[in-house]
């Protein structure tokens, strides 16, 4: 059974950085995509950043293109998000999330916060203006 959890977050004022770790176990995290998403108060949960496996690629919501970077150290079965320059808009509770992937195997909508059947139990950020 896949668990993450998810830390760091926390209370920063707009232009400044946080950062984000998640912890990945039960399976072979070489497997899976892993990605982060958000859901504001009021709002449905959207994508954030996502790293695919096998060498794969890394994509970005438009909203955070250039200024959070997510990466992942598999030896360590971790995922990261730099949040850099952030804006009040960013203020949400950030969820780590994972869907496992097959080499050649059937594509999907990365996007979509529907397509990762894992997630962590959320880390709160909060930006304030």
């Amino acid at each position: 059974q896949v668990q993450l959890v998810e830390s760091g977050g926390g209370l920063v004022q707009a232009g400044g950085s946080l950062s984000l770790s998640c912890t990945f176990s039960g399976s072979t995290i070489g497997d899976y995509a892993m990605a982060w998403l958000r859901q504001a108060p009021g709002k449905e949960r959207e994508f954030v950043a996502v790293k695919r496996p096998f060498g794969g690629d890394t994509y970005y919501a438009d909203s955070v293109k250039g200024r959070f970077t997510i990466s992942r150290e598999n030896a360590k079965y971790t995922v990261n998000l730099q949040m850099n320059s952030l804006k009040p808009e960013d203020t949400a509770v950030y969820y780590c999330a994972a869907r496992r992937e097959t080499l050649f195997g059937a594509s999907y909508d990365y996007t979509s916060p529907t397509s990762y059947l894992y997630s962590g139990q959320g880390a709160q950020v909060a930006v304030s203006p």
